[in-house]
């Protein structure tokens, strides 16, 4: 009770210290089921010239009970705050010039040199990681996202590496927070973007650059910038992917884009499919999701299960299983193929979709649990929050 109190009273004192008249923002869920912890963005710019404030002021956020709520000022300049409201109903925030208290990093990321020029970062939920190119320069075929499992709200993969590369401490081993146990290999791994012209997927190999462009406290953002790649008469298509992954999610946000593409040309979203279940892939092409319970393997060694999905905010062609043949199989360390997501990606255009993980030791017991998760987080990205500043 102490706390709550003093939360509320600092916040007050603050509000009232405040030079300025407050600008009041109301959201509304257009929805019928709750919106809960739900990130919005505002302008940063239209807030600090509402307030008449110099660009380098700072804010606070407060909810309906007074109580400050934690944001972060992105890289694009927007005010971003989780907030929560009930279906078909209206909340208010309030943002007045202030001092905020201190923030815990809960999203949060970087590229790891020491480790081959990966790229991994994290959030409450999972963490992940993309493959660098000090590790394609020794030839590993990875051309897919990595997902590491982790079951406690504090940022672990920073620990996890320095445990691996010095102290002997596997981070494939679980030592109480979770593991790295997914197998990505030659494939698209867990929910990457790939060109398909033909019916034939151009797989991306490791990033050439990366830029972070967001660390936290509450979303990551990095920009990845890959390789030429050659599609049908073009030479030199390049793919740039800017992923962020906000505090709660479980799910990345991914705006995928291709310059130098002459055509439109189909693109899909690959989640690789495992001997170990060959048959725990679900789609639902109009609900605009796919997923993938990854695997028994997972579960016989006490490691659970992996669940993985996709999401996309505008209608997809179609979702189907794209399965290797037997010479494809062994190119591609024994993977079956890929349920995989299609649509048509038009040149300048932008791709955007959310992929990412849940855990059977982490709030997903059953594979119905994690896809009803996507089926709701589609309608939320078809659906999203109204967010109206007077």
């Amino acid at each position: 009770m102490r706390k709550i109190f003093l939360a509320v009273a600092t916040a007050l004192a603050m509000f009232s210290c405040s030079q300025k008249e407050p600008v009041t923002v109301t959201i509304t869920n257009p929805l019928s089921i709750d919106r809960n912890g739900e990130m919005v963005e505002i302008s940063m710019a239209e807030i600090t010239g509402k307030l008449q404030l110099p660009d380098t002021a700072q804010v606070i956020v407060l909810d309906e009970n007074r109580l400050e709520v934690p944001y972060q000022i992105t890289y694009d300049d927007m005010l971003i705050f989780p907030v929560s409201v009930k279906g078909g109903a209206s909340v208010t925030y309030t943002i007045a010039e202030g001092t905020p208290q201190p923030v815990d990093v809960v999203a949060c990321g970087r590229q790891y040199p020491e480790r081959l020029d990966d790229v991994a970062w994290e959030n409450d939920r999972a963490a992940y990681r993309a493959y660098g190119p000090a590790l394609q320069e020794k030839g590993e075929r990875a051309f897919g996202y990595d997902i590491w499992t982790k079951n406690v709200p504090e940022p672990v993969v920073e620990d996890r590496y320095d445990g691996d590369l010095n102290q002997g401490i596997s981070y494939h081993i679980d030592h109480g927070n979770g593991m790295d146990c997914y197998a990505v290999g030659p494939t698209l791994g867990g929910g990457t973007a790939a060109l398909f012209p033909d019916s034939t997927i151009v797989y991306p190999y490791c990033y050439k650059d990366c830029e972070v462009l967001d660390n936290g406290p509450l979303r990551f953002t990095t920009k990845l910038v890959y390789n030429p790649l050659v599609v049908k008469r073009d030479s030199n298509v390049i793919e740039t992917r800017i992923i962020s992954l906000d505090k709660g999610s479980q799910l990345n946000k991914t705006v995928v884009s291709f310059d130098n593409l002459q055509e439109t040309t189909p693109v899909v979203t690959g989640i690789v499919l495992h001997k170990q279940n060959p048959t725990g892939y679900s789609f639902d092409a109009n609900a605009g999701y796919i997923a993938y319970a990854d695997s028994t393997e997972n579960a016989a060694n006490n490691n659970g299960v992996i669940y993985i999905g996709a999401v996309f905010p505008a209608n997809i062609k179609g979702a189907l299983p794209q399965m290797f043949s037997e010479k494809e199989q062994k190119e591609r360390g024994g993977a079956l193929g890929h349920v995989l997501s299609v649509s048509d990606y038009e040149p300048g255009s932008e791709y955007i979709y959310y992929w990412g993980s849940g855990w059977s030791k982490y709030g997903f017991e059953a594979d119905t649990d994690w896809n009803k998760y996507l089926e709701e987080y589609a309608q939320k990205v078809r659906n999203p929050l109204v967010v109206h500043v007077p």
